[in-house]
């Protein structure tokens, strides 16, 4: 417990498993209490909660879930810093994006309505629900065709994560559930929704997961390009944007008694986990890229340049912060594909070593990883098992590692896909240098930065210092630092992260001798990306068609509406 602030905020952020609530000082930005809550439901991927069977690639959940962390993890962390409620001057919250739902001109979720339980697309789809990736070629193909000026600043793509492709998809193969929804919100929206009892909508997620491009969005002509009833979409979606670090409304009697907090509290407007972490990591100014790097990797910075970056996720002005160019890139898939090998690669020898030593499958792995030279595993992968966000654009690619033999070893799979990872980043780095808009800095923030050996290896990689965000709470810091700028304690968001931000500079700098032994195996990295990226060869579309059919879930409109 801290010493009792004047004034303190909360930041709640909102991830892909749980939620996590933190009461921070707004005078030093210290964190002085937190609480996480667990969702009920997880991702739903395979089945609904009445066990109605999911089609591959798609990522649902649950809205109650999110109101749980209201009304859990956010006393819990009052409590755990000795805050009272009315030293609480405001409450930011963030989350995972795309994720985005479809409502009643209300708010209530569809999938709470009766007769929409059984049905998956009333359901919130998860940034990581991919199955949406047909009618993200569509919209590229329609906006190529037509001209679109607005393809250009999506790196000349579309993700099938982002609220088109996916709205679409509803109309495709569910049109009443698409007709039943008066509006098609972010969640990082809808919960301030629930917070305030009114609708408001914030420019990050507009801008990088809606299109919205120059105080708008694609016009109807284009949109019935894709589907007659299409055309209309927009009403689903227009509404007034809140600027970041702006109060979005004030706590309802009823969001207060769930949170523990007074009525009136001010709500500050919506934001992603990602973009609203470079607050807390003090990485807003231009030229400064943020790597939040987890489950996935999302990739921002901000530039006073606009640039059409190949393969960038977006650029949106004031996306990140007022007055600046907000840059997103990602990786879809790091921390997961980790986790991939210790379920599938780690034999049940290393589960006991690392039972008997105390430690995880994944902390032995690194051990052993981290005393091999590099290159000594023989090995090179590619981290698309989740497919690649950037700068390839293309969630139907998958996985790859070359060089397995009779003696390879769970930590050398280990290595080669941290390795891949970290070569994945310096795609993003190099393309957005190529695209003049220089990185001069790169911050580290999220779960992984445990693993020491793991950040070295991007340092040594990236061939450049990687300064770490000093706090395992970014995204809720962040959102806390902008709760602070909502209710007045600054003018604005960077002088607010100068005084509550914190970052650790030069915790890792590159080996000269291993950087240069990663140059040349960088080479080899890029010519699998580009053999089988970039249309050398189609056989990871192939398989994933195979499969489809093997499974009988190729996507008809009668087997999952």
């Amino acid at each position: 417990m801290s010493t009792d602030p004047t004034a303190a905020t909360v930041g709640v952020d909102f991830g892909t498993l749980s939620g996590r609530a933190v009461v921070v000082d707004v005078a030093d930005g210290a964190e002085l209490g937190s609480a996480v809550h667990t969702y009920t439901h997880a991702v739903m991927d395979r089945a609904l909660p009445g066990g109605r069977e999911l089609p591959p690639d798609w990522a649902l959940q649950m809205p109650q879930d999110w109101r749980d962390v209201l009304r859990h993890a956010v006393p819990d962390a009052l409590r755990a810093a000795g805050v009272r409620p009315d030293q609480v001057i405001g409450i930011a919250t963030d989350f995972t994006a795309c994720t985005v739902l479809p409502t009643t001109r209300d708010g209530t979720p569809l999938c709470e309505l009766p007769g929409f339980a059984d049905r998956p697309h009333a359901y919130p789809k998860l940034w990581r629900h991919h199955a949406a990736q047909p009618e993200a070629d569509l919209i590229v193909e329609r906006a190529r065709e037509s001209g679109q000026a607005w393809l250009g600043r999506y790196g000349g793509r579309i993700s099938s994560e982002w609220q088109y492709a996916k709205a679409l998809q509803v109309l495709h193969e569910d049109p009443d559930a698409y007709a039943a929804a008066d509006r098609w919100i972010e969640a990082a929206d809808w919960i301030v929704w629930q917070l305030t009892g009114a609708e408001s909508r914030n420019p990050c997620t507009a801008g990088y997961k809606g299109i919205h491009q120059d105080g708008r969005y694609p016009d109807a002509g284009f949109l019935a390009s894709l589907h007659p009833q299409f055309a209309g979409f927009t009403a689903k979606l227009e509404h007034p944007l809140t600027p970041l670090g702006s109060p979005a409304g004030a706590l309802t009697p009823k969001a207060a008694e769930w949170t523990g907090l007074r009525p009136g509290t001010v709500v500050a407007a919506g934001n992603v986990d990602a973009h609203v972490t470079s607050a807390a990591a003090q990485s807003l100014e231009p030229g400064n890229m943020l790597a939040i790097m987890g489950t996935s990797t999302c990739h921002v910075m901000n530039s006073d340049v606009l640039a059409e970056v190949p393969g960038m996720c977006g650029v949106v002005r004031d996306g990140v912060v007022p007055g600046l160019w907000g840059y997103e890139a990602g990786q879809s898939g790091v921390g997961d594909i980790l986790a991939w090998a210790v379920r599938t690669a780690a034999p049940q020898e290393y589960a006991d070593e690392a039972g008997r030593r105390g430690m995880s499958v994944h902390d032995l792995l690194t051990e052993k990883a981290a005393a091999q030279p590099v290159g000594g595993h023989g090995l090179l992968a590619l981290d698309w098992h989740s497919g690649n966000r950037s700068v390839l654009v293309d969630h139907h690619l998958s996985g790859l590692l070359v060089g397995l033999t009779l003696d390879t070893r769970p930590e050398d799979i280990y290595r080669s896909l941290i390795e891949a990872t970290a070569f994945g980043a310096r795609t993003i780095v190099e393309a957005f240098e190529r695209a003049g808009v220089p990185v001069t800095d790169f911050t580290a923030a999220g779960g992984l930065l445990r693993n020491d050996f793991l950040m070295q290896t991007y340092s040594d990689v990236l061939g450049r210092p990687i300064h770490l965000l000093r706090s395992e709470q970014g995204p809720a810091l962040g959102s806390a630092i902008h709760a602070a700028v909502a209710a007045g304690s600054y003018p604005d968001i960077r002088t607010a992260s100068r005084a509550m931000g914190r970052r650790d500079m030069r915790v890792h700098t590159p080996d000269p001798g291993r950087a240069t032994a990663y140059d040349r195996m960088y080479t080899q990295y890029l010519a699998l990306h580009d053999h089988f990226g970039r249309g050398s060869s189609d056989v990871m579309h192939r398989l994933r068609d195979l499969r489809g059919q093997a499974a009988g879930t190729v996507g008809t409109a009668d087997q999952i509406a």
